[in-house]
């Protein structure tokens, strides 16, 4: 025999003689881990490996095929029936990260990729947090935005994050035409759904992206939103029907991931733009913001939300504007919470957000979770003297500022009725955190000021940040 036949037989024998060892807990392919209050996380794998009970067992992390510092091949514990267990403490925020596992004295390895340590957030609610702009010129993925998708499975993130038709939990299934029952849509029919699927985008990929931009910390979502739904759907009350619910679906989901999460992101109230669910709508999301808080064992959990926009639309104006100021009022009794303005956005059909203002909005929420910049305009008081009214703003940053004439603002008699009578509208020259309204004719004493009026108002009033101002009113005006 050859030396080159014994060495490749030789090379095989050793191949078939290698131990097995497996990583079968733990983590994952392109999982995040959010890291604690010292910036780095714990990770505990488990896993198993043949015919070498007694041995030791070797662990180490990789950035770049160059070995973390502090985590090259050290000692992990012992192999026990087959089983073992290892503990990597104090993993820093950073990666991608390659963690490998090896029988000590062996080559082969079993081994996680792309592994991230950052910051968690929840994307929860309706169609505007699941996503539903056009898909063309959308948010580019980024390597430290991954998604817990709805399948239970990390990926890279990508437009779009949310596919509900075959979730792992069946409250997002569609139902069969014929049979009514809820069905998950699987093979060539979910071929043939991801084909054809033209809208999806939305605002949770460019929060990350703008996150990771401006802090370099990797960035996980958790996909939870599904259109149209409620309130009374997402309440707390469901929680033990788990994954039939939208509430026990993102309580699972959480503790899949860990349990723990840097904060939620929220876009609904569209559903409770009704007699029926608008004058509860305040009281309702108060015990939901709550209830997750409690669920996650995280009293002080950021929660950022968007005031609902636009939607063209007659019936139930006063409805529609009730959440909206009711959404403004949330703000002040929920503490460590935040709400960003959509007023001002463009429209990809009659009621979701445009692909472009999209990537705004996510930018707004980063503002918001990051605490670089004010919260955006907020309305203080109206206050009418020598043909003006004099509105003054709280937590602008810079100037107020518009595109064109500064539009939105109504004048509501006592009666309850608008009436048209501002001429001109301009940022205060001598304050630039004030508007000044001109009025025509005689000012009815006792009127209210309202910006944002209607369903479907004109609004482009924002600060030098691109924060806009909310709709708010009726506002006194003295």
């Amino acid at each position: 025999m050859t030396r080159l036949c014994f060495s490749l037989l030789l090379g095989a024998c050793l191949a078939l003689a290698a131990p097995d060892v497996r990583i079968t807990s733990g983590a994952t392919d392109d999982q995040v881990f959010q890291r604690g209050p010292g910036g780095t996380a714990d990770i505990a794998l488990a896993g198993i490996a043949s015919d070498v009970n007694g041995k030791s067992l070797e662990t180490r992390i990789t950035r770049n095929f160059l070995p973390v510092e502090g985590f090259d091949w050290k000692a992990a514990g012992t192999i026990r029936d087959g089983k073992w267990s290892a503990k990597l403490n104090g993993v820093p925020a950073g990666g991608p990260y390659r963690i490998e596992v090896r029988i000590a004295g062996t080559a082969e390895t079993a081994e996680v990729v792309d592994v991230l340590v950052g910051d968690l957030w929840v994307l929860a609610g309706q169609s505007n947090m699941q996503g539903v702009g056009n898909l063309t010129d959308v948010e580019l993925p980024h390597s430290l935005v991954h998604n817990f998708d709805m399948t239970d499975h990390w990926v890279v993130a990508e437009e779009p994050l949310h596919r509900l038709v075959d979730a792992t939990d069946r409250v997002h299934w569609g139902r069969n035409p014929e049979t009514k029952e809820p069905e998950k849509l699987e093979g060539e029919k979910l071929a043939r759904y991801i084909a054809e699927r033209k809208k999806g985008a939305g605002l949770g990929l460019p929060f990350a992206v703008e996150m990771v931009k401006r802090t370099g910390v990797p960035i996980g979502l958790i996909s939870c939103a599904h259109g149209g739904t409620s309130m009374n759907q997402w309440s707390p009350d469901l929680k033990d029907k788990g994954g039939d619910s939208l509430y026990g679906g993102m309580i699972r989901r959480v503790q899949l991931v860990g349990g723990k999460v840097k904060g939620v992101l929220w876009y609904q109230g569209e559903s409770e733009a009704n007699p029926t669910a608008a004058p509860v709508f305040l009281d309702k999301f108060e015990r939901f913001v709550a209830a997750v808080r409690a669920d996650f064992g995280q009293p002080n959990l950021p929660f950022y939300y968007v005031q609902i926009g636009r939607h063209v639309a007659e019936s139930n104006q006063a409805e529609w504007n009730s959440v909206q100021e009711n959404q403004r009022k949330a703000e002040m009794s929920i503490p460590n919470s935040g709400m960003a303005a959509s007023i001002d956005f463009a429209l990809d059909d009659a009621i979701h957000v445009s692909t472009p203002d999209l990537k705004r909005l996510g930018r707004r929420l980063a503002n918001l979770a990051l605490g670089t910049t004010k919260r955006g305009p907020r309305p203080v008081s109206a206050v009418f003297g020598d043909g003006i009214v004099r509105v003054v703003f709280s937590d602008v940053n810079g100037r107020l500022a518009a595109d064109g004439r500064i539009s939105g603002f109504v004048i509501e008699t006592p009666e309850g009725g608008p009436k048209p009578m501002i001429y001109k509208a301009k940022v205060d020259p001598e304050n630039g955190s004030a508007v000044l309204l001109y009025v025509n004719g005689t000012y009815p004493k006792g009127s209210k000021l309202r910006y944002g009026l209607g369903r479907d108002p004109y609004c482009n009033l924002r600060d030098e940040a691109d924060m806009a101002a909310p709709v708010f009113g009726p506002m006194p005006i003295q």
